[in-house]
């Protein structure tokens, strides 16, 4: 049960989460800092048999200088660690490949700000993209571009689609990382899509380029031939 004012959403798979688990120091040695992407503000933390991901929600920038934690108030369901708690969900409860939400929180700052952090399940044996022992392999690249694909048909709009949200874990690839993504109408323009794309390519510029034994721009160009190959795999419920 949350306290002090703060709100607690928690999946139904998940019994007995509180407040505390959103406070890393109360896990003790059971906590580790994540290292790579982010802004310092996720946590791995392991749970008896479970290892779970903590993140506090952080702003960027320049106005993360000033209220690096601070966000406005405008209702419970728009608040980023809701409405990614939801939308992780929908995109499981779809069949695409994404970790389990296990619980948001948000407290409350007065009566206009909020401070907020969730807990999605940890993909086993998984690592980012840049770091996959197969990151110069052809076949991974492409199976990437199907994967974007999948969610693209979906109407996923991930506004942060970079190579550190990319998680693969074997034969299997993940998408990580919702807050402030939506879902589009599939009847929209397609622009959303190609600024998915765009950032993407730049992260793999930053990220994979600098690695002088990987050639970038031919494995970019199988990252794209899979996602023209890919055919409506992301239904639309």
């Amino acid at each position: 049960m949350a306290t002090d004012g703060a709100r607690l959403l928690v999946s139904p798979e998940f019994d007995g989460v509180t407040e505390e688990w959103f406070d890393p120091e109360a896990w003790g040695a059971s906590a580790a800092p994540v290292d790579a992407g982010g802004r310092g503000g996720a946590w791995f933390l392991r749970s008896g048999a479970s290892e779970l991901v903590l993140r506090h929600y952080r702003r960027g920038g320049f106005a993360g200088k000033f209220v690096e934690r601070t966000y406005l108030y405008s209702g419970a369901r728009r608040t980023r660690s809701f409405a990614e708690f939801h939308l992780t969900r929908e995109l499981h409860q779809a069949g695409l490949p994404v970790p389990r939400v296990v619980a948001a929180i948000i407290w409350p700052r007065g009566w206009l700000w909020y401070h907020a952090a969730i807990i999605v399940e940890r993909i086993p044996a998984a690592v980012n993209f840049p770091d996959s022992p197969s990151v110069g392999d052809e076949s991974l690249w492409f199976r990437v571009g199907q994967m974007v694909r999948r969610f693209h048909d979906w109407g996923l709009d991930h506004v942060d689609l970079n190579c550190d949200n990319i998680l693969v874990a074997g034969d299997d690839i993940y998408l990580i990382d919702f807050d402030r993504c939506r879902r589009r109408s599939l009847s929209s323009s397609n622009r959303w899509r190609e600024h998915n794309l765009q950032r993407l390519k730049r992260s793999v510029d930053k990220r994979i380029g600098p690695k002088g034994d990987i050639r970038t721009e031919s494995l970019w160009q199988r990252l794209l031939s899979g996602y023209h190959d890919a055919c409506g795999c992301g239904s639309r419920n």
